[in-house]
């Protein structure tokens, strides 16, 4: 394996974006909003699926439906094949609803788990659908770290893309989460579901829309102005990467500070085209 360069930041173009939040469907009405539009609170609005064959569609969950949703929707906007990227996917807790189910299951006195159930509950289920929607086969990586998962993920993404062995120049950052059921809401509570895709590419393109460079930083995270947009950044931990997507909204240069842990942030210089 190739190591990653080191004398120089990391860096990454934004080729396509894709926002589904409370409030914010899509990335159009969402720029729309973190630009200084009016913001109407509204549940998070998931895009049909039906990219997955019948069967399939079947046996997922909103937490896949969200991630697929979210991925093909950052791809449409970078006019990228979605087959022949390599990607990264970021969630704090993947499929909850599922392994409540199986919990249920073997708090009963009928502890058969089904294998569908099985195979949906590893984190790694939403990038398998994704091979089977899109026909990908490239390399994907699957990150999770509590509230600083959107912040994990950019970063797993730009160290692939510093690494040029290991990705095709660019690849798709697929962030997501959806609340639990309870019991499991009361003790990791999430207001509404959450997704952000990003299309990275190593160079800039024809597509790109802003360049990014990272740095790690003890700065407190950036907030949102809007106490209404505040909520929603801090109602979800992948929404922890609005700040980044406000940037971009408002053009011009700014730098945002993304939390990885809570003695850890990851500082994000926007440069937008």
């Amino acid at each position: 394996m190739s190591e990653a360069r080191t004398d120089v930041p990391l860096t990454a173009w934004i080729d396509g974006v894709a926002l589904f939040a409370p409030g914010l469907a899509g990335w159009p009405a969402g720029r729309h909003v973190l630009s200084g539009g009016s913001f109407v609170a509204a549940p998070t609005e998931i895009p049909k699926l039906a990219v997955l064959p019948p069967a399939e569609r079947r046996r997922v969950g909103t937490v896949v439906r969200l991630a697929l949703a979210t991925g093909l929707a950052a791809c449409e906007s970078a006019s990228a094949d979605p087959a022949e990227l390599p990607s990264v996917f970021a969630s704090s807790g993947g499929d909850g609803s599922n392994c409540h189910a199986i919990c249920e299951t073997l708090a009963s006195r009928d502890r058969l788990i089904s294998p569908i159930r099985f195979h949906n509950s590893v984190n790694n289920a939403a990038s398998g659908y994704w091979g089977i929607a899109t026909g990908a086969m490239a390399p994907s990586a699957i990150v999770s770290a509590f509230d600083g998962s959107f912040a994990a993920g950019l970063l797993e993404a730009l160290v692939q893309l510093a690494t040029p062995a290991e990705t095709a120049g660019r690849l798709v950052l697929v962030a997501y989460d959806v609340p639990y059921p309870q019991p499991l809401q009361a003790t990791r509570p999430m207001d509404d579901a959450c997704g952000i895709g990003l299309v990275l590419h190593d160079r800039e393109a024809a597509h790109s829309v802003a360049r990014i460079t990272l740095d790690t930083t003890t700065e407190a995270p950036t907030t949102m102005d809007d106490p209404r947009l505040e909520a929603v950044r801090t109602g979800n931990p992948i929404a922890r990467g609005l700040p980044l997507l406000a940037a971009l909204a408002a053009g011009g240069s700014r730098r945002v500070v993304l939390p990885i842990h809570e003695q850890l942030g990851l500082a994000v210089t926007v440069a937008a085209r």
